[in-house]
């Protein structure tokens, strides 16, 4: 249980962080880095995991690197999209109330804690062991769900960008193969970064597979599909050709069966 202390250490930080950028938040009553803010502490925690790991395997740097390049691009993107929108439908009746939004601070630091697991266990662990069959297939399936996840952010922003798209819904490039690409992405990269763990994870530290557990989890239940599709239907639900979108498009998986 040698890793206990630091890892709970780590997680503390992410809580005060997301405390502190609350306070900053509440006040101005802006969501407008709420996103740029979690994705700023996975990269942070990722480093500091890496750090006080006091190692750098070849292992650990290049899953810490995998954390970067993802919380550079998402967290840069979604940054962009508020800036350009304005508003995010999640906080709707939310920043003006100080209680309420310290709730959302507070839940994104233990999103990230937790989703971050495995990489800061592995981080941390001192153990080397050769790059091996779990490594590559881990890092293979990071980078699958990191293109999913990227190209299908492109293609909506693009289709949402062309003014002749003005009050329609997407339904080309992935969105043509699952109704939340993007989202199929996320939860493909972190399985795969809680695979390339495994090389070095043993006994307890196995929990940590509730990292990708709980991003399938949040986005098919929680903060994600829901309310997505609750918005699509209040806005596009009576037009035939949302219907047929529906009918032959899977929410989620592109393997051909409906959820």
């Amino acid at each position: 249980m040698g890793l206990a202390g630091p890892v709970w250490l780590l997680g503390g930080v992410a809580l005060a962080l997301q405390w502190a950028l609350w306070v900053l938040a509440a006040a101005l009553r802006t969501e407008k880095f709420y996103d740029l803010a979690g994705s700023g502490t996975f990269i942070l925690l990722a480093h500091l995991s890496l750090r006080w790991g006091n190692t750098q395997h070849p292992r650990q740097q290049v899953q810490t690197g995998l954390v970067t390049i993802w919380g550079l691009r998402l967290g840069l993107f979604l940054f962009l999209r508020i800036l350009k929108e304005g508003r995010d439908r999640r906080f709707h009746g939310v920043r003006d109330h100080p209680g309420t939004f310290f709730v959302y601070w507070t839940m994104q630091g233990v999103w990230v804690f937790i989703t971050l697991l495995p990489t800061l266990l592995l981080n941390l662990e001192k153990r080397e062991k050769p790059l091996g069959f779990w490594d590559y297939l881990g890092w293979s399936t990071w980078a699958v769900g990191f293109i999913v996840e990227a190209v299908a952010d492109q293609q909506k922003w693009h289709f949402r960008s062309n003014p002749d798209n003005a009050g329609k819904f997407i339904q080309s490039g992935l969105w043509a193969y699952s109704r939340h690409p993007n989202y199929l992405g996320e939860i493909v990269l972190w399985t795969g970064l809680f695979v390339s763990a495994t090389s070095v994870l043993r006994e307890w530290q196995y929990i940590s597979i509730v990292s990708p557990l709980l991003v399938w989890y949040l986005l098919n239940y929680v903060s994600g599909i829901p309310l997505l599709e609750k918005a699509a239907m209040k806005r596009w639900g009576k037009e035939a050709a949302f219907q047929a979108y529906l009918q032959k498009t899977p929410i989620l998986w592109p393997v051909g069966f409906r959820q």
